[in-house]
């Protein structure tokens, strides 16, 4: 049952993922296809909403992270190419076979137990090679950042390894990618030392004779800054949700429309003395006589607790300050200076209201962290509703 007026829901503006799409693909070389990442539930903005508004608005493939995202997908009836980035184990390559999925494959031994499973099937698996240029995270790591090789011209072990995975029965090649671990910092020399060895590794894929059809490598810093990563495909994460991944790209580049505006309803409102004391741990003392709003949503919704005491909420088309600490399911803001603040008056924890506006990259530098975690936190429990 879905409920008609939740008390606290994040507003999903799928006009504006449309034309953050429209913008990727304008910037983006017209030979590179775009896929755009929906992984952890779109970034918190609902994975099936988006992806099919980025589908029909000029994207052409998928990435998530796991297997049960992939398979969310499908379920829902989207039939678009989907790349799965992480790990799934071989038990599921006839799964992945019989919905049409594209699987990572991050070392030879991983390639060979899918193929097991596979060959048998009478069909193939289609497979995107992961390398792991300076990341660190999965891949296979080409011969400059292999042990032993230091100094010594190549033995082209990779080479060999990748090479011995396209003969395998049941796997086709298709693709093959690396990830960039600093493409959105102002300094792009590892990310420039990346694609040079990426390219490398490619030219001797080449010269031993294999050729594979789509190589990718921008993610959404390598889209905005750096034409030259674009190559036969292109992944855009945060930047499909109207975020930039840093302060440090260029802005001027493409112009993003942030999706999602997190709101909630006052339920309570209290006056009280000065010297009142509010929440957990009697943290915040008022200073002077004032209103005190309780808002229904708390660290179990994803608005972390470092927010206690620091963070701002929007009423009224003003910016009012928490006080005291966030709770698992309801927080106070300080609304003495809003005239005619009532109960059920809508709050907005993130986005704009009227002239002022709470971004995700504020709420980011609070916290110490990035925009990405602001969002993708915020619960399951927060109903999204699509506009």
């Amino acid at each position: 049952m879905r409920i008609e007026f939740p008390l606290v829901w994040a507003e999903v503006d799928l006009s504006a993922i449309a034309a953050n799409v429209r913008e990727l693909c304008r910037v983006v070389k017209p030979a590179a296809r775009l896929m755009v990442a929906v992984k952890a539930n779109a970034y918190g903005h609902g994975s099936v909403e988006v992806a099919r508004t980025a589908l029909a608005h000029g994207a052409d493939w998928l990435g998530v992270a796991r297997f049960e995202e992939a398979l969310e997908l499908r379920e829902a009836g989207i039939a678009a190419p989907i790349l799965i980035f992480g790990y799934t184990p071989a038990r599921c390559t006839r799964e992945l076979i019989r919905l049409h999925l594209t699987q990572s494959v991050h070392c030879l031994d991983a390639a060979r137990a899918l193929s097991e499973q596979a060959a048998g099937s009478g069909d193939r698996l289609k497979v995107h090679l992961k390398v792991d240029t300076g990341m660190g995270r999965l891949g296979i790591l080409t011969d400059e950042h292999r042990p032993g090789l230091s100094g010594v011209a190549p033995a082209d072990a990779a080479v060999r390894e990748v090479m011995q995975m396209a003969g395998l029965p049941g796997l086709h090649l298709e693709g093959v990618f690396t990830h960039f671990a600093s493409a959105d910092s102002a300094d792009k020399s590892y990310t420039h030392g990346q694609l040079a060895l990426f390219e490398r590794f490619l030219d001797r894929l080449k010269k031993a004779g294999l050729s594979i059809e789509i190589r990718h490598a921008a993610n959404s810093g390598g889209i905005i800054d750096m034409p030259q990563t674009h190559l036969d495909m292109v992944r855009a994460g945060i930047s499909l949700y109207g975020l930039y991944p840093s302060g440090e790209v260029r802005q001027s580049t493409i112009t993003l429309t942030p999706a999602l505006t997190w709101k909630a309803r006052i339920v309570h409102l209290k006056k009280v003395p000065a010297g009142f004391y509010v929440s957990y741990g009697m943290t915040h003392r008022t200073a002077q006589p004032t209103t005190i709003a309780t808002v229904p949503v708390g660290y179990g919704d994803g608005y972390s607790r470092l927010l206690s005491n620091r963070g701002i909420m929007l009423v009224g088309g003003r910016r009012v300050p928490i006080v005291g600490r966030v709770c698992m399911d309801l927080t106070m803001i300080d609304v003495g200076q809003i005239p005619g603040v009532a109960v059920d008056e809508e709050v907005v924890i993130l986005g704009r209201q009227g002239a002022e506006a709470v971004s995700a990259d504020e709420i980011a530098d609070l916290l110490g962290t990035i925009n990405y975690e602001v969002v993708t936190a915020i619960s399951a429990r927060v109903p999204r509703v699509f506009t």
